[in-house]
């Protein structure tokens, strides 16, 4: 997206903390403007003349934006900033050269590239165009949160639900009885709840192993169901105490 000085800018008008800068041009002239330019806004400013060195220095000074020219004299602009990207997400200004419609497609294709300028830059369109980046990255960066947030929950409430399951199996409950000896469970011991519920598939997982198989060496078949039998039992009695322990001890 095109900026201008007069876009409407987030946040009352302009970016209110102050910015680390990395701003990448093969131009002295346009690096100086950045040197000068960028301080009077309330920014700390590092200038690149190609794209390595803007890797480079990206990857010294965690910058909190970059501003990039493409092309760069080593590289495609575009390349440097989708190399950053790779490594750790942040807000991009491009600054093309002129209006390549194959550039254009590829920054589109970049979600950290939330803006664009074009050559002479004015001070007021650079402003708004910090303030527009900035903006966009913590909305960005804040939808990002949520689907890793939703992700996870996702992935809980399937390990809840195998828990319960083996709750049902060996408890013989039903599956309302079973969630309710599991949210006890996770209030006594002061715990998540997939917490516990992890502790819980651990049992089962023991339990399993002490199921009906033959030990030629220490008896037959009944003796190993009779002590997968004591040992169940004696899970279902600390589910229904007081939850200080919920994996049983192997006899």
């Amino acid at each position: 997206m095109k900026v201008s000085s007069t876009d409407p800018v987030p946040d009352g008008g302009g970016v209110s903390q102050s910015l680390r800068v990395v701003a990448a041009d093969p131009d002295p002239a346009w690096c100086e403007f950045y040197r000068e330019v960028l301080p009077r806004l309330g920014h700390q400013v590092c200038v690149a003349a190609t794209g390595g060195q803007l890797v480079e220095q990206c990857r010294l000074l965690s910058p909190d934006l970059v501003i990039a020219a493409a092309p760069l004299p080593d590289r495609d602009g575009l390349a440097a900033v989708e190399r950053l990207c790779q490594d750790q997400p942040i807000p991009i200004i491009l600054v093309p050269a002129d209006d390549d419609a194959v550039l254009a497609e590829r920054a589109l294709g970049n979600p950290c590239v939330l803006a664009c300028l074009h050559k002479p830059v004015k001070e007021g369109d650079l402003k708004a165009a910090l303030a527009l980046a900035r903006s966009r990255f913590e909305q960005f960066q804040s939808l990002c949160r949520e689907v890793s947030e939703l992700r996870q929950a996702l992935e809980d409430r399937k390990l809840i639900e195998r828990a319960k399951g083996v709750l049902m199996k060996y408890g013989e409950v039903s599956e309302e009885e079973g969630y309710q000896r599991l949210r006890k469970l996770a209030s006594v011991q002061n715990r998540k709840l997939v917490e516990v519920a992890q502790e819980i598939l651990t049992a089962g997982e023991v339990f399993q192993g002490l199921g009906p198989t033959h030990e030629r060496d220490q008896g037959s078949t009944r003796s190993t169901r009779e002590r997968g039998r004591r040992t169940r039992s004696e899970f279902i009695r600390r589910l229904s105490a007081d939850g200080r322990r919920t994996v049983p001890q192997e006899e």
